[in-house]
This record gives C-alpha cells, structure tokens and sequence, in this order.
C-alpha cells in the first residue's frame, strides 16, 4: 500500500484552549475535540532523593484551582533501605512547612510468597487522628528494599485548594513487603484545614528513595 505525503501547509493546526486534534471527513481532515480528562502536569524522577516535593507555582507544578481533583501515580518506587515506610504530607505555605493537620482510616490485605499469612486487617497503628505527621502508605516500617522489591499505587487529593472544606483524599498502595508479603493498602482521610493546601512532599520513614517516579496529573471538571 502507498503512502501519501502531505505538505504542513494543508492542515490547519491552529491551537485551541483545552482542545486536542482529531480526524474527520474536512478538506482538511482534522477537527478540534475535547482533549482527555486527565492533564499530565509534572514528573519527577527519584534518584537517591531525601524527598520529592510538589510546590504549585515551582518548576511548572500546578496545584491550584485549575482542576479539581490531582492523582499522584507511584510507579517503582524503591527505598535505598529496608523495613521503612513510604509517606506523604501536604503543605498550607508553598513548602516551606509539611504539617498540615490530618485524620485518617488504612486497612491492608496480603498474602506472602509461599501461600501463607493471608489476612485482611485493620491498620489501626498507621491511623492518624489529628495529627500533623506524615501519613504512611504502609502498614509499619515493611517495605522491602530488594533490589527486585518497589511500591506502586496512586494518592488522589479533592479540591485542593478550596478555602471552605477540608481536603479529603483516598489512596491505594501495592508494595513488596520486606518480609517477602505481597500487600494492598486503602488509605482515606482528610486535611482538617480550609486553608488551601499548595504543596505536597513524599518520603521514606528512614533514608532515601532510591528510584521510582510520581507523576502528578490534574482531572478537568466532565
């Protein structure tokens, strides 16, 4: 089958606010539509890294008003240590404090390797109940640092910025534990402040985080 070339110049490729491009039966088939619903915004790379922050307005982060939701994904996060845990905090002055007071609920579901300890709990230990530390993804100090071992999941914040509600969020962790356990974590609660929260910081309990990314993406209103 021949390919057809065309010449730049035959399409119109003028750009449109919050609009991708599509095919169509025009001269010159292209059309504008409504772009996807999730907003890649920023991605950072860990590399040996004491922690990895999110500052609305820092190095092209948006975590403002502009969405209304934000998802952050964790894909191969590795602790450069083992038996810690993997955590996160959010900010209320563009970083330069990660404290914002939170209540929160976790369980855990998990089975090891060799077919035995499967259990669904409760993690009663990881809950905060207005405090202001950093809210872990794990159940106790287990992610396991294997160089074949890593966390993955997701941490989704609701209307960040309103100067009205509080900020609930939910979060799904899958990790390798270090006990050679394969464990689901759900993790829910809120930022008890109507101040709006504009920064986000992720960290291990001890050391660095050795490798992995978060990608933090914006969702439009539908």
């Amino acid at each position: 089958m021949a390919l057809t070339k065309y010449n730049y110049n035959s399409f119109d490729v003028t750009p449109v606010a919050s609009k991708a491009l599509a095919f169509n039966s025009d001269a010159d088939g292209l059309t504008t539509v409504a772009g996807g619903s999730m907003v890649l915004i920023k991605t950072l790379t860990a590399s040996s890294s004491a922690t990895l922050s999110f500052v609305d307005g820092t190095s092209d982060v948006v975590l403002d008003n502009t969405y209304p939701i934000y998802d952050f994904k964790f894909i191969n996060i590795h602790p450069a240590t083992n038996a810690v845990t993997f955590g996160f905090n959010g900010s209320i002055d563009a970083g330069s404090n990660y404290n914002v007071t939170k209540t929160t609920t976790q369980f855990t579901a998990f089975i090891a390797e060799a077919d035995e300890g499967a259990s669904l709990e409760y993690s009663g230990g990881e809950d905060i109940a207005q405090g202001t530390g950093f809210q872990a993804f794990q159940q106790g100090d287990d992610l396991g640092g294997d160089n074949d071992q890593c966390h993955t999941g997701y941490l989704r914040i609701f209307n960040p910025s309103s100067t009205t509600f509080v900020k609930h969020f939910i979060a799904q962790a899958q990790y390798a534990h270090q006990g050679d356990y394969t464990a689901n974590v759900f993790t829910a609660g809120y930022f008890n402040t109507t101040s709006a929260v504009d920064a986000m910081q992720f960290k291990m309990s001890s050391g660095n985080v050795d490798a992995g990314q978060i990608k933090l993406y914006g969702i439009k209103d539908s």
